[in-house]
């Protein structure tokens, strides 16, 4: 149900749009009324209404100072507005089209239809913008499976990076950059269900992201309902010479804006800065440990630069294992998972005073398994569900060996996971595999390439080719390529060389060869035979 707030400092108007319409019809709760824009404001605070009718003119705040200190305030999470406007003031209303104001009504013409129109339409371009939101946070299927790898050092190869960002349109050509490790902190949160918790947190990065990118370009990425990470990327390097202070003051802004809108704070560690995208895990690390030095006085720590990086407590780096780890996910594979799970374990055991980094190195496992996966947080909330604190009782374990019975607890249910679902996601990669090479069939396209988009070794998916399609991987290729090269021949009317560039064959000869070898004809026989 969408919320509406009805602002004017008329009674008598505010009675009478309540009573103009069936609001419930509409699927839509009037949550209040006010009789300026400054009670308005408060009342936008703490019901976040979706729709705010609003007078022009009214005393302490106009219906346009409060259309503009919600854009300034919320920027594209600003409630829509209808404007009510005499004549003489239509054209100050139509002037202020920057205070994303969805409509201007006439109060001498509002009528039931004019008003019931006004708001299909607002509900349209919610529904709209809430898409486009949604589309944002999950840009492609594999997005937070690329930023994990990115973060934790997991790409086999430079290639393999710079094949997947590509594909997901990402860049990094940038000078310089600096991760954030943080939280999204709600007082008795855990009061909340999870219908309310995953709403909240998920509306609370999505303004994180929309905030912070004013200031800088990042990427974010959820690692659970309320931990997340922050790229902020730099131009120029010379720019994060005061990288603490500008980023501090852009986590306290946002921060700020969090708490006057969905009264959520947060708690954030910031990174060192590093040059290249392969050196990012780097300012991740750093931006871990430095979070475990915030608290409710210091909420925004940076890494201490002064204090040499190698006095620094060094964390049990699980790239180690990425070759293991990317594996085990990506075929479901329980026997690489306990072994590489268990060699994990025998390192935290040998340093058994090391509690920290054993912690870290336990929440890293459990950040790539809610985003490796599909649906992972509701998978591994799952996992935990007697717990009542969820699989967030891996922090509240006290020393190393709990660390370790959390994670060998932890790995056993994914275990499980995996027998369950290794023969059906190995038939997904395969149908994956196959829509994409359908849609980028003007393309050249190799085994290794594809691969690397989607996160496999090339061997991998050569094997599931063999296994779960009628034909193997190239000879998939080329019957999807002439099987378009016969419809350009035939609907297109494009002679042989110009349908051998266009389908991304190295030349007209070898095209010919592949097409004979699929059809049993050359191109200019199939055509001839087609047409005579």
């Amino acid at each position: 149900m969408y919320q509406l707030l009805i602002v004017d400092d008329e009674p008598l108007v505010q009675a009478g749009i309540r009573s103009m319409l069936n609001w419930n019809e509409m699927n839509i709760d009037i949550c209040g009324t006010a009789m300026n824009g400054q009670a308005a404001l408060k009342i936008i605070e703490e019901k976040s209404p979706d729709i705010v009718i609003t007078d022009i003119k009214m005393p302490v705040m106009s219906g346009l100072e409060l259309a503009k200190v919600c854009r300034e305030r919320y920027g594209e999470n600003n409630p829509y507005f209808i404007i009510l406007t005499s004549y003489e003031d239509f054209q100050m209303a139509r002037d202020a089209l920057s205070y994303q104001v969805s409509d201007y009504l006439v109060k001498l013409e509002l009528t039931p239809e004019v008003l019931h129109n006004a708001i299909d339409r607002v509900i349209i371009q919610i529904s709209q913008s809430r898409k486009k939101q949604m589309s944002a946070v999950n840009i492609h299927p594999f997005y937070d499976k690329f930023l994990i790898s990115l973060l934790h050092d997991l790409f086999e190869s430079e290639e393999q990076f710079r094949l997947q960002s590509r594909d997901l349109n990402l860049n990094f050509e940038y000078s310089s950059y600096v991760c954030c490790y943080g939280e999204i902190i709600r007082p008795q949160a855990d009061q909340l269900s999870a219908q309310k918790q995953i709403p909240l947190f998920t509306s609370s990065l999505q303004m994180i992201r929309e905030l912070g990118a004013k200031y800088l370009p990042l990427y974010a990425l959820s690692l659970d309902l309320r931990h997340f990470a922050l790229i902020f990327c730099f131009a120029d390097a010379a720019d994060t010479e005061d990288y603490v202070e500008s980023l501090t003051d852009i986590l306290q802004s946002i921060s700020s804006t969090l708490q006057n809108y969905y009264n959520v704070t947060l708690r954030c560690g910031i990174g060192t800065p590093v040059q290249t995208p392969g050196t990012i895990c780097d300012s991740y690390q750093y931006a871990r440990q430095t979070f475990q030095n915030t608290d409710a006085d210091t909420a925004i720590t940076a890494f201490d630069m002064d204090h040499s990086k190698e006095n620094a407590r060094k964390p049990f780096n699980i790239s180690l294992f990425k070759n293991d780890l990317t594996r085990a996910f990506e075929e479901y594979d329980p026997d690489i998972l306990r072994t590489t799970i268990q060699s994990l374990c025998g390192l935290f055991r040998d340093h058994p005073g090391h509690y920290v980094q054993a912690l870290d190195a336990a929440s890293n496992i459990l950040y790539l398994s809610i985003s490796l996966l599909q649906d992972g947080e509701s998978i591994v909330s799952g996992f935990f569900a007697d717990d009542p604190d969820g699989y967030r009782s891996l922090y509240k374990q006290s020393n190393v060996e709990h660390v370790i019975q959390w994670l060998q607890s932890f790995c056993d249910k994914l275990c499980e996971l995996f027998q369950t679902r290794r023969k059906e996601y190995k038939n997904h990669i395969v149908t994956n595999v196959r829509k994409y090479i359908n849609e980028h069939v003007n393309e050249r396209l190799s085994l290794n390439e594809v691969a690397a988009v989607f996160g496999i070794s090339p061997n991998y998916l050569s094997q599931l080719f063999s296994k779960y399609n009628d034909t193997g991987f190239s000879e998939y290729i080329n019957i999807c390529k002439i099987t378009e090269a016969k419809r350009l021949l035939e609907e297109e009317n494009m002679k042989v060389y110009e349908t051998a560039e266009a389908l991304g064959f190295e030349s007209a000869f070898y095209f010919s060869k592949v097409f004979k070898r699929v059809e049993g004809v050359s191109p200019t026989e199939y055509v001839n035979n087609k047409f005579s």
